[in-house]
């Protein structure tokens, strides 16, 4: 138990340990770096640490500040809980009147996006002005134990406006507390609270490594081998992706991705193509974001084939045949076009255009011809 089971970026756990050595820990932690590849966990980590009754620059999972903070390791049915507790049919005034607040030992607070309802989520979380006014708070009070942690998981969901708010803290930081801020990129971040953070970006770990943990977890898939190798590649780095990836579905997607390009690099009938854009923008289970990630990931792998066609493509591995016939058709500025094409697509998302709207531009400015 302890900093030795965290799975990569040893030097980020390496610096936090020296910090908690010598005594000398941050007012506020910014970990940056995509979805499961263990931001939040190391987190958790670190705020055991912080507050273990036994060691001081790591945690035995044993002593009651340990445990009781390792029931963070699992924040839905915390979630769950306080969504009920809060009613479902809470308005804008209660949402901020009763702010989402995780809490299983005094001196450590989890604030994740705050979806509202439970039955009914809103479609776009975010940390809300009450939640960082309750932080704001509870910054100052002296801990029950050693150090107060809070942990801001999706911290680039706040409105740039609130986390002028969270500003606050952080320019004049309670000597007894450390904020960690969790986000996927620390271009996301207002420089000004950006600026004021120690920041670590999480590497992606290395495909064997996440292969050796998939085979530990013994309970669930992927459980073959060759079910582990892939899942792996195809995590992108991330062993949290990898843990809960469907291979099959992902397979699907992905598959219903590059179908959607083959029929924009073929110029066919804008009636086929905007009947296929509805199907993938409209009724997916997956989120627009991450489907528009799977585009961008068969563009990388795109280029490479068309620049190498023995690259190893392992973004898409079991993909290769179709990604190599369909690199014979295009060439360096149609990818150049293409990316740009998407970036474009992925900024208006921002402003809440329609998704359909901009698949279909996207996918007819693909023709090759």
């Amino acid at each position: 138990m302890g900093f030795d089971e965290f799975l990569g970026n040893q030097r980020i756990v390496s610096a936090l340990r020296g910090m908690l050595r010598r005594g000398r820990v941050p007012n506020a932690l910014l970990f940056t770096g995509p979805r499961g590849i263990g931001k939040y966990t190391l987190a958790r980590m670190f705020a055991q640490a912080a507050n273990c009754e036994r060691l001081k620059d790591d945690f035995c999972g044993e002593c009651a500040p340990c445990l009781k903070i390792a029931r963070l390791a699992d924040p839905e049915p915390l979630i769950a809980a306080g969504l009920t507790e809060r009613g479902e049919s809470a308005d804008a005034s209660a949402v901020e009147r009763t702010p989402l607040i995780l809490e299983t030992h005094p001196d450590v607070w989890l604030i994740v996006p705050d979806p509202v309802r439970l039955r009914n989520p809103v479609a776009r979380p975010m940390i809300r002005v009450g939640q960082l006014r309750a932080v704001q708070r509870a910054a100052y009070f002296q801990p029950q134990g050693r150090r107060r942690v809070f942990i801001l998981d999706g911290a680039d969901t706040m409105r740039w406006n609130d986390a002028d708010l969270f500003l606050k803290i952080l320019e004049e930081p309670p000597e007894s507390a450390t904020l960690i801020l969790l986000a996927a990129s620390p271009d996301s971040m207002l420089p000004t609270i950006r600026s004021r953070c120690l920041q670590f970006h999480f590497a992606p770990v290395p495909v064997d490594q996440i292969e050796t943990f998939l085979k530990a977890r013994h309970a669930g898939p992927p459980a073959k081998p060759a079910e582990r190798k892939l899942a792996a590649q195809l995590a992108a780095g991330s062993p949290g992706a990898a843990l809960t990836l469907d291979l099959a579905e992902s397979a699907r997607l992905r598959r219903s991705v590059l179908d959607l390009v083959q029929r924009g690099v073929a110029g066919e009938k804008y009636g086929e193509i905007f009947a296929a854009t509805a199907q993938l923008a409209k009724q997916e289970n997956e989120s627009f974001e991450n489907i528009l990630a799977l585009f961008y990931s068969l563009l990388t792998d795109l280029l490479e084939s068309a620049v190498d066609s023995k690259g190893s493509l392992p973004r898409n591995p079991d993909l290769r045949g179709e990604v190599e016939g369909l690199s014979k058709k295009i060439n360096w500025e149609w990818v150049v076009r293409a990316t740009q094409g998407l970036d474009t697509l992925e900024g208006r998302m921002r402003r809440n255009i329609g998704r359909q709207l901009g698949l279909d531009a996207l996918v007819t400015s693909l023709s090759a011809r």
